[in-house]
């Protein structure tokens, strides 16, 4: 089998209030890019992960990595061997260790189906988990973990560019920077109209810790999108284009002005 772990965005972000738990209350709106990590599986004896790809160094080694705890996670048969290709940068507000196991729960889903309570299992796993084993646009309440399907999906096929300076943002501290001021819910509207008047909470404390953040952001704001703007906390920015050639020409620009900076292209789901 072969599955794609999608990169996930968040077209806005909105963060409540601290919990007593230490988490935090969200609202926020999960879309997917067409594109991410691969990952391949063939039987085997029993379970084990071999990686690769560009960003395979920066990953827990196999027992520890995410893929490792989905398989151990959900009942699957006998032994799987996965090879993971890590496109994705990490710690990089893409959901990419997350996407990883959402791709392991929907190889198992074809395979043996999931079990009633996989969304429980998924969210043990991280709270982007249940959202990247949909990988389809939803609303996010709670900690993210509470899911409401979009009914009409009118960014589906909108282009899209991904741009990461390379340095990774740990989540922990940028909600730790959060500066607690609850600025309102998530608006109405269709899916354009929700990541056109909604926003991102953790943006700006991101960029108090990655100041490139801001460089990334301006260098996207000058090439036209619709929407530029920092996905879920950083570093990663995404920009929304409406055609296909105004995204290829500002993936061209952004490469030839800043070459040290990592890029996906790709369509929303």
């Amino acid at each position: 089998m072969n599955e794609t772990a999608y990169a996930k965005i968040n077209l806005a972000l909105h963060v409540r209030q601290r919990r007593e738990d230490g988490y935090h209350e969200l609202e926020t709106l999960f879309a997917f890019v067409d594109d991410g990590d691969r990952l391949s599986v063939s039987p085997a004896g029993q379970d084990c992960l071999t990686t690769q790809g560009e960003f395979a160094g920066k990953i827990d080694g196999p027992f520890g990595n995410i893929v490792a705890k989905a398989l151990s996670a959900l009942p699957h048969g006998k032994g799987w061997a996965v090879s993971l290709d890590k496109r994705l940068p990490v710690a990089a507000g893409l959901g990419g260790g997350s996407a990883d196991a959402g791709a392991v729960f929907r190889m198992v889903e074809r395979t043996h189906g999931l079990p009633d309570d996989w969304r429980r299992r998924a969210a043990r796993l991280g709270a982007d988990v249940p959202a990247c084993v949909l990988s389809k646009p939803c609303i996010g309440t709670g900690t993210g973990t509470e899911l409401e399907l979009v009914a009409e999906n009118d960014l589906a096929g909108c282009p899209v560019l991904l741009v990461n300076p390379r340095e990774p943002v740990p989540t922990g501290p940028v909600f730790g920077a959060w500066d607690g001021v609850d600025r309102g819910p998530l608006p109405q509207g269709t899916l354009r109209e929700v990541a056109m008047r909604g926003r991102n909470d953790l943006q700006a404390p991101a960029i108090t810790i990655c100041p490139a953040i801001a460089d990334v952001l301006e260098a996207l704001g000058r090439t036209e999108p619709f929407i530029a703007r920092m996905s879920g906390s950083g570093a990663t920015c995404f920009a929304l284009y409406d055609s296909r050639e105004a995204m290829e020409a500002a993936a061209g620009s952004i490469a030839r002005e800043h070459p040290g900076w990592w890029q996906m292209s790709g369509a929303l789901c």
